[in-house]
C-alpha cells in the first residue's frame, strides 16, 4: 500500500469512504441525527477532512479511488471558518445539545491529534488502517511532532492503536452516549 498526500480533488471522495467507514461507528451514531444520517455524516467529513487538509496532513491509500484515509492536525490548528461552524452545528441538529455536553480528558501537551482514520467496509482487513496511520504519523514526526493523541469509541479500534504504540490514557462513559477512549502515543 502507498500512501499519498490528498488534494483537493480527494476530498469529496475520501469524505466517502469515511462516511461509509463510521455508518455505524458509536460515537457517530450518537452525535449526528438518524433524520439523513448518512448524508449529514458525508457532508461533515467533507467539512473536517478540507479544514485538515489546510492546516494538518491527510493521507489517501495510493489507489486512484481513496480506500482509506488518516488525518492528523498540529496541536496550533487553528478552528474552521466560522461559517463551516455553523454549517457543522446544522449538521449536528438536535444533537448538538448533548454534544455540547462531552467533557473529554485534555490531551497531552503539544501532541497532534490523529483526528481520523478510516477504511471503506469493503476493503477491512488488508492493513490499509495500519499502513495509513504508519505513514500519517511519520508525515506528522517530520513536521515536528513528539506526541499524537486521539479519541475512539469503537473497542475494537483501541487494539489496533495499541499496535501502533497508543496507550490508553482514559476511558469516559457518556450518559446515553458510547464510552470514549482516549489514547495517546509519545
Amino acid at each position: 500500500m502507498t500512501a499519498r498526500p490528498a488534494s483537493p480533488p480527494d476530498v469529496r471522495p475520501a469524505a466517502r469512504v469515511l462516511a461509509a467507514a463510521f455508518a455505524d461507528y458509536p460515537w457517530t451514531r450518537w452525535t449526528v441525527p438518524a433524520d439523513d444520517h448518512e448524508r449529514r455524516l458525508e457532508e461533515l467529513q467533507e467539512l473536517y477532512l478540507a479544514h485538515a487538509l489546510e492546516v494538518g496532513i491527510v493521507l489517501v491509500d495510493g489507489a486512484p479511488d481513496p480506500r482509506a484515509v488518516v488525518a492528523l492536525l498540529p496541536p496550533d490548528a487553528p478552528d474552521p471558518a466560522p461559517e463551516v461552524q455553523e454549517r457543522v452545528v446544522a449538521l449536528h441538529g438536535d444533537r448538538l445539545a448533548a454534544l455540547a455536553e462531552v467533557v473529554l480528558p485534555p490531551a497531552p501537551d503539544g501532541a497532534w491529534s490523529l483526528a481520523t482514520l478510516g477504511v471503506h467496509p469493503d476493503h477491512r482487513g488488508a492493513g490499509l488502517g495500519t499502513a495509513l496511520t504508519e505513514a500519517g504519523l511519520a508525515a506528522a514526526a517530520e513536521r515536528g511532532a513528539t506526541g499524537v493523541a486521539l479519541e475512539t469509541s469503537d473497542e475494537r479500534n483501541v487494539r489496533l492503536y495499541e499496535r501502533l504504540g497508543f496507550a490508553v490514557t482514559d476511558r469516559t462513559e457518556l450518559a446515553d452516549g458510547p464510552v470514549v477512549w482516549s489514547m495517546a502515543r509519545a
